[in-house]
């Protein structure tokens, strides 16, 4: 569980970060612009890092089919729902909406796959959501007075997201970490490539600054390439509820990133939302643990 919850903050921090390179990105390169180079950096990295590891992947037995599902519904949308969504509300509230990820994961486990959901779970995934709601000072006017279309994208988003990962743990669980992170990327970098010649010719923009080729190689390699590959770890050796959990934390790593790059104030609201998220996360997987170990915790055929 460690190594676990190690991967979980590294990739709240990594994921906290996209937000802001996707703010900045999306001016320039267009949506959809975003997620093609997103997944093209990514997908280049970890097919780096299989080569550097001597990791072949088997082609033959690799389910393509299934796998350019998940790249499509795990990547590609909502790569897209939340770029299109963060030209209508901030950064700050699209990773704060993103929070509602887990809650998708868990309805859509308990009404498409036929997960046993006991109330341990639906009690932890609240208590990380009122986590969320303490870092907002409960000012829940910012959703609100925000570009209803937007909120509703990036809820998509979520949505996507929680149905990806049910799929990855359901039918993909016998590759390898490394395999189904570059295979699933390298299918997006496809699709979204001819997502983004059929809707505009943004995305083949010059990049116009340093701060946009920094905000690119950091979103892709960084964001949809080693963070996929923690993902996906989190997905294997946890569950599809645990690694939706990074969205909980996601919000208050782009707060904390927003304090250092824009000198925002880190208030005591944030300490104790902190506080209520990790509680939220332990009693949930506590849950899934013991529920396990009982073999009342499954997937019905």
């Amino acid at each position: 569980m460690g190594k676990l919850y190690g991967a979980l903050l590294t990739l709240s921090v990594i994921w906290g970060a996209s937000f802001l390179f996707i703010k900045i990105l999306v001016a320039d390169l267009g949506p959809w612009g975003v997620v093609f180079w997103r997944c093209l950096f990514g997908a280049i990295t970890l097919l780096c890092v299989l080569v550097a590891k001597r990791e072949v992947i088997n082609w033959r037995e690799l389910p393509v089919k299934m796998v350019v599902l998940v790249g499509f519904v795990n990547n590609v949308l909502p790569f897209g729902f939340i770029a299109i969504g963060e030209t209508k509300v901030s950064s700050g509230m699209a990773s704060i909406i993103n929070a509602m990820t887990p809650i998708s994961t868990v309805i859509v486990g308990y009404v498409c796959f036929k997960l046993h959901v006991r109330r341990a779970q639906w009690m932890g995934i609240l208590l990380g959501f009122f986590g969320i709601l303490l870092v907002m000072r409960f000012n829940v006017k910012q959703l609100i007075n925000g570009d209803v279309n937007g909120v509703l994208l990036v809820l998509l988003a979520t949505l996507c997201y929680a149905i990806g990962t049910q799929l990855s743990k359901r039918f993909l669980q016998h590759l390898s970490v490394l395999v189904l992170s570059a295979t699933t990327l390298l299918s997006a970098c496809v699709i979204s490539f001819f997502i983004m010649i059929l809707v505009s010719d943004e995305g083949f923009r010059m990049v116009s600054s340093s701060q946009t080729l920094v905000s690119l190689v950091g979103l892709g390699t960084l964001g949809s390439g080693f963070a996929y590959l923690l993902f996906y770890y989190m997905v294997k050796e946890g569950s599809a509820e645990f690694a939706s959990f990074v969205t909980y934390i996601v919000p208050l790593s782009a707060l904390l990133w927003g304090s250092l790059l824009l000198e925002e104030d880190i208030t005591y609201h944030m300490l104790i939302g902190l506080t209520f998220i990790f509680g939220g996360i332990y009693l949930s997987t506590f849950q899934k643990k013991q529920s396990t170990t009982r073999k009342d915790y499954k997937y019905e055929q």
